[in-house]
């Protein structure tokens, strides 16, 4: 049986976050005459506002900042009706049956009423959290080798990790740059012995292990140097390079969503295949907080289209009951 709050404040959707999936998903379900609400959070535009050049969304071959795409994005959602929240979510409260009403409460004290909800809040990338990432962010600083490796062809850059996610970008990086160094703080390679063999097969990545980035340097906030310390005997290196990849994983933006919706054991929400479907009923997720292998502008602005029409579906079989 389906459970309705006689509210008239209930709304067709609400979408959490305002990355390239959440502003894909308001554009979908606005012109499917949803009326969505879309609460941006704390960053308006994700991820991807730390972007300098987007040059790999199709459409764009000039290239395009990725705060610009960013706004140009919520013109279109805002020019089909969506209502664009400048607020961040605090809790939220699902139904666990088809029908129930979800809530979702805001920093600001503010609570709205919704029959479908899509989560968008994407992952944040760990940085170290040393001075110099900020000071150099979009000046050689990077978390993500798909995005921006392409402006480092033929040149030196450095990857500091030594899992997974560091082979992967080291061995991306190699084919398009000079040399690739990679920073390890510990004496060995954390990865899986199939990506240590992709190392081994690349010439041009220099493992330097027991290793730490100690600073950056350059002019008008372009990296140039990478200043490097071996943690067993002090001893400093100065690397001529022009960017620096930092590659020590992702943590999903899921923190208020744990004990209410399934999850994996890194906290990126389960949702059934071929779908974006959480395990509630009305509850879809899209892009970098439910992708932990992609990871990219146009694959979040996909899952976002997909989640507005898998909303659009579930809202349509209410109404058949």
């Amino acid at each position: 049986m389906i459970k309705m709050i006689e509210n008239k404040n209930i709304v067709e959707v609400i979408i959490i976050g305002s990355g390239p999936s959440g502003f894909t998903a308001a554009i979908y379900s606005a012109r499917a005459g949803m009326n969505p609400l879309i609460i941006t959070g704390l960053e308006l535009g994700g991820q991807l506002t730390t972007t300098t050049e987007v040059e790999n969304f199709p459409g764009y071959p000039d290239g395009i900042t990725g705060p610009e795409m960013m706004v140009q994005l919520q013109k279109q959602a805002e020019k089909f009706g969506t209502q664009v929240i400048m607020d961040t979510v605090s809790e939220v409260e699902l139904g666990k049956n088809i029908g129930d009403i979800h809530l979702v409460k805001t920093i600001s004290g503010r609570e709205y009423q919704a029959k479908t909800i899509i989560i968008s809040t994407g992952a944040s990338a760990k940085y170290l959290g040393k001075d110099f990432e900020k000071t150099y962010r979009g000046g050689g600083v990077s978390a993500c080798a798909t995005c921006d490796g392409f402006f480092y062809r033929g040149k030196n850059v450095v990857v500091v990790g030594g899992g997974d996610t560091a082979v992967e970008e080291a061995t991306y990086l190699a084919k398009i740059c000079k040399t690739v160094f990679m920073v390890v703080r510990k004496d060995y390679l954390k990865a899986s012995k199939i990506m240590q063999e992709r190392i081994d097969l690349t010439s041009n990545i220099v493992l330097m292990y027991n290793t730490e980035l100690k600073d950056l340097k350059g002019e008008n906030n372009l990296v140039s140097q990478a200043i490097v310390v071996d943690n067993q005997t002090n001893e400093e290196k100065v690397l001529e390079v022009d960017g620096i990849f930092i590659a020590i994983g992702h943590k999903p933006n899921t923190e208020i969503f744990k004990g209410k919706l399934d999850m994996d054991e890194t906290g990126y929400l389960n949702i059934k295949p071929f779908s974006t479907e959480t395990n509630i009923p009305g509850v879809f997720a899209a892009g970098d907080v439910a992708d932990k292998k992609y990871r990219q502008a146009i694959t979040a602005a996909g899952a976002g289209c997909m989640a507005a029409l898998d909303a659009e579906k579930y809202l349509s079989s209410l109404d058949r009951h």
